[in-house]
C-alpha cells in the first residue's frame, strides 16, 4: 500500500500543480482581458471626448464666425447708409446754397438795373424839364426883349 500511496501522492501533487497552474493561467488571462477591455474602453472614451471637443470647437468657431460676419456686415451696412445719408445731405445743402446765391445775385443785378434805369430816366426827365424851362425862359425873355425894342 505504501508504494501505491507514494505514487498517488505524486499524482495528487501533479494534479494540484496542474490545477494551480490552470488557475494562475486563467487568472492571468482574465486579468489581461480585463486590462485590455479597460484600456480599450478608456481609449474609446478618450476618442469620444476628443471627438465631442472637436465638434464643439468647430460649432463654436462656426457660430463665432457667423456672429462676427453678421456683426461686420451690419457695421458695414450702417456705415454705408450713414455715409450715403451724409453725402445726400451735403449735396442738398450745397445745391440749396448755390440756388440761394444765384437767386441773390439775380435779385441784386435786377435791383441795380432797375435803380440805374430809374436814375437814368429821372436824369433824362430832369434834363428835359430843365431844357424846357430854359427854352421857355429864353423864349419869354427873347419875346419880351423883342417887344421892348
Amino acid at each position: 500500500m505504501r508504494k501505491s500511496l507514494k505514487g498517488e501522492g505524486v499524482v495528487v501533487v501533479v494534479v494540484v500543480v496542474v490545477i494551480v497552474v490552470v488557475v494562475v493561467v486563467v487568472v492571468v488571462v482574465v486579468v489581461v482581458v480585463v486590462v485590455v477591455v479597460v484600456v480599450v474602453l478608456v481609449v474609446v472614451v478618450v476618442v469620444l471626448v476628443v471627438i465631442v471637443v472637436v465638434v464643439v470647437a468647430v460649432v463654436v468657431v462656426v457660430v463665432v464666425d457667423v456672429v462676427v460676419i453678421t456683426v461686420v456686415v451690419v457695421v458695414v451696412v450702417v456705415v454705408v447708409v450713414v455715409v450715403v445719408v451724409v453725402v445726400v445731405v451735403v449735396v442738398i445743402v450745397v445745391v440749396v446754397v448755390i440756388v440761394v446765391v444765384v437767386v441773390a445775385v439775380v435779385v441784386v443785378v435786377v435791383v441795380v438795373v432797375v435803380v440805374v434805369v430809374v436814375v437814368v430816366v429821372v436824369v433824362v426827365v430832369e434834363l428835359v424839364v430843365v431844357t424846357v424851362i430854359i427854352t421857355v425862359v429864353v423864349v419869354v425873355v427873347v419875346d419880351r426883349q423883342c417887344k421892348c425894342i
